[in-house]
């Protein structure tokens, strides 16, 4: 009798934190023996996603409008949902066809205009399936209560270069992510290189502002390549859960400088494997650089290898596999594995 697979369900136009974390977790499930497959809710055309999961040999597709056909034919063990559009239409298709569902809330900030009534009604019919959030106050927001799984990232080899001059942003250009708040750095602190690497409604205007202090490299598929160019990554958002980005980063040795947001308290201890400021006080996060860049080859060194540490030791794929798959209730791995009874 084949296995049944595990579906990963999105809508996205590029890379993100979902698109990451979904990456990462259907890595994670095929590593440990299971069967994902990654679905899109619709096609934009090429994704840097898609070319990450053909490299690391997971199957996905785009329904194209034909979820619950989709669902009856295939019937997965488990449609595991992400973002508040697929949350909802995978909720209902997933009601209409008796199939597994569990939904991932990764976002910290509340959304503007409309998006916020999606985000309102994907939160309170919630409770139709079972309920996975990145982060505590993530998890506060949520009527009728979920488990706590906190992002999680494999862990590249040691990185053996020394720690390069240089500052990171990593992520999508939005008013929540405060790119205009690393271009703004950029200029409050002379020295380092800085350079950007993401894609966003907010780029241009990044670009226009910072084009003599900071080289905005685009949206890449993957950051592995890239890590290796920064010695440290800032994180300037305005509202935060717990960034796949600042994982990979400190997996690959690259310390953090942020606002306290979101569940980041948890991750970075300010001085020991990172820096941590409070919200808001871009003097503080400046200033924190500062430190960073007047920091000799043996400081910098030390603190590398505290943030890998702290992400070996909390945030690995594999813990944070086990811990999916116990809101799944998937026992067993491989041609072993079935789901437990509701």
């Amino acid at each position: 009798m084949e296995v049944p697979e595990l579906w990963l369900l999105l809508d996205s136009r590029g890379m993100g934190g979902i698109e990451s974390h979904v990456a990462e977790l259907a890595a994670g499930l095929a590593e440990a023996g299971h069967r994902p497959r990654v679905l899109f809710l619709a096609d934009h055309g090429p994704h840097p996603l898609q070319q990450r999961l053909s490299q690391d040999r997971i199957p996905w597709e785009c329904p194209a409008g034909n979820l619950i056909r989709r669902l009856r034919q295939g019937r997965p063990a488990v449609l595991h949902t992400h973002g508040y559009k697929a949350n909802l239409l995978g909720r209902a298709a997933a009601l209409l066809t008796g199939t597994r569902h569990v939904a991932s809330y990764h976002a910290g900030e509340s959304p503007p205009g409309r998006v916020a009534q999606w985000d309102l009604a994907d939160r309170y019919t919630a409770w139709m399936g079972r309920r996975i959030a990145v982060s505590r106050p993530i998890q506060a927001r949520i009527p009728f209560g979920a488990t706590y799984v906190p992002n999680f990232v494999a862990l590249p080899p040691q990185p053996t270069a020394a720690s390069p001059n240089s500052i990171g942003f990593v992520g999508r250009f939005s008013r929540e992510k405060g790119p205009d708040r690393f271009v703004d750095l950029s200029r409050m602190v002379a020295g380092p290189a800085w350079l950007a690497f993401g894609d966003g409604p907010e780029r241009a205007i990044c670009e226009a502002r910072g084009s003599t202090s900071v080289a905005f490299r685009g949206a890449v598929p993957s950051m592995a390549p890239h890590w290796a160019e920064l010695g440290l990554l800032a994180v300037t958002s305005r509202a935060e859960g717990l960034p796949l980005a600042v994982l990979e980063a400190m997996a690959a040795g690259v310390p953090v400088a942020a606002f306290a947001l979101g569940a980041l308290p948890e991750v970075i201890v300010h001085g020991q494997n990172g820096f941590l400021v409070a919200p808001d006080d871009m003097d503080g996060l400046a200033e924190a650089v500062r430190r960073w860049a007047r920091m000799g080859a043996a400081e910098r060194a030390a603190l590398s290898a505290a943030a890998r540490q702290t992400v070996a030791r909390n945030y690995g794929r594999r813990a944070g596999v086990t811990r999916i798959l116990a809101v799944y209730e998937v026992s067993g791995s491989g041609a072993s594995c079935a789901i437990r009874p509701r």
